[in-house]
């Protein structure tokens, strides 16, 4: 565990006060938070420009285009990362969730939407859900071919992407070439041994705070619904999944037993545990070397499963 790590646990812990009860983060403390976190100025890379969506015009597509400038017109349908920014489905937003989203785009070399989904408490479940289906069938109206594309997600905005494939699934829609997910928030039941296990241990959260927390967004619902719960879901004839978690989170089971029931389904999944990690350690890239080379193995999977779905789907059609 580096230094610069360390440090980062360290704040976390003094920022979010995980010994507490509470909800995660109260909504209107929340809402600051994210503003405080908006006022730094994230450029895109070089070798990118940035263009905002928010608009009627742009609808359903409200959120950030990274797109290269080195390519041609022609080449804008290629390879692309769909991402959804975590924060309990209440707080948080693409332009917290930049240092991520543009790390992960640059390092894979493509194209990527980060999408800004309507928040709890004003739109409770399954609002983020319908935005991000309504986003992706947007991108394949626009030309993107779905095994060219990647969706990605840290914590709420991982559990999201996993219960976009399953409502894909469900309704018999293409398929984007798979997923990446950040310390993914699979399930809203709150039933995780390491909520008990790692309470204490985890630097950001409590345990028993992620099932009052979970409220905000369910409202009514069952925290067992597959879809705002998806380690609850059917998972067999998803695409692949690279998951990536910190051994001392509350959450780490939300990932563990995914991977395993989606492998007991048949599905590719990788999965690595980063000892001591903070969640979602990897929005805090540059500074963090561990965040630099998660971000790096989360590209590689992009690039290749984006690469092996294109020419599966070439040979499909070639025999049909």
């Amino acid at each position: 565990m580096s230094w610069q790590s360390k440090v980062a646990c360290w704040l976390l812990r003094w920022q979010f006060h995980p010994e507490t009860t509470r909800p995660v983060v109260e909504p209107e403390r929340a809402r600051r938070f994210t503003r405080l976190r908006m006022r730094v100025p994230r450029r895109a890379p070089s070798g990118y420009r940035l263009r905002e969506c928010d608009g009627p015009g742009d609808a359903p597509l409200k959120g950030e285009w990274l797109e290269r400038t080195d390519l041609p017109a022609g080449r804008r349908n290629g390879r692309m990362l769909l991402y959804f920014h975590g924060g309990g489905y209440y707080f948080c937003s693409t332009k917290t969730h930049r240092p991520l989203v543009f790390g992960l785009t640059k390092r894979a070399g493509v194209r990527s939407f980060s999408l800004d989904y309507r928040l709890a408490p004003e739109t409770r479940f399954p609002g983020a859900l319908d935005d991000a289906l309504a986003a992706y069938r947007k991108l394949l109206e626009l030309g993107t071919p779905p095994e060219s594309i990647v969706l990605g997600g840290d914590s709420a905005g991982g559990g999201l992407a996993l219960a976009t494939l399953v409502a894909l699934r469900d309704r018999g829609e293409p398929l984007p070439a798979g997923a990446i997910l950040f310390s993914p928030w699979t399930d809203l039941a709150a039933t995780g041994a390491t909520l008990r296990t790692n309470d204490g241990i985890d630097p950001m959260f409590a345990g028993p705070a992620l099932g009052k927390a979970a409220k905000l967004y369910l409202g009514d619902t069952p925290g067992t619904h597959p879809y705002a719960s998806p380690l609850y879901a059917d998972l067999a004839g998803l695409p692949p999944l690279f998951i990536q978690a910190g051994s001392t989170e509350v959450l780490l089971d939300d990932s563990r037993r995914v991977a395993d029931k989606a492998r007991a389904a048949g599905v590719q999944v990788e999965i690595e545990i980063w000892p001591d990690m903070p969640h979602v350690w990897q929005v805090y890239t540059p500074f963090l070397p561990e965040s630099r080379r998660a971000l790096d193995r989360a590209a590689a999977f992009l690039r290749r499963v984006a690469v092996e779905r294109s020419v599966q789907r070439v040979g499909e059609a070639s025999i049909a």
